[in-house]
């Protein structure tokens, strides 16, 4: 999964939290948070709320959730 494909989940669903902070999608304006998400790497998976393991490389970083997998930017 890439950073493009962080809109859609493997099984069609749309995403209902802000990979940032977490919260849900529909609770309010996310614009602080794709601000910083422009430099950071996601923390929360976008599908389940998991908080994800997040690992930074010279080359970009890679988050994972145990549910949905890998994401890499």
């Amino acid at each position: 999964m890439t950073t493009s494909d962080a809109a859609t989940a493997a099984d069609g669903a749309s995403a209902a939290w802000c990979d940032r902070c977490g919260e849900a999608v529909a609770a309010g304006s996310h614009g602080a948070c794709a601000a910083a998400r422009v430099l950071e790497p996601p923390r929360f998976c976008a599908y389940c709320r998991r908080r994800m393991k997040v690992q930074v490389l010279p080359v970009g970083w890679a988050a994972v959730c145990v549910e949905h997998g890998e994401i890499r930017g």
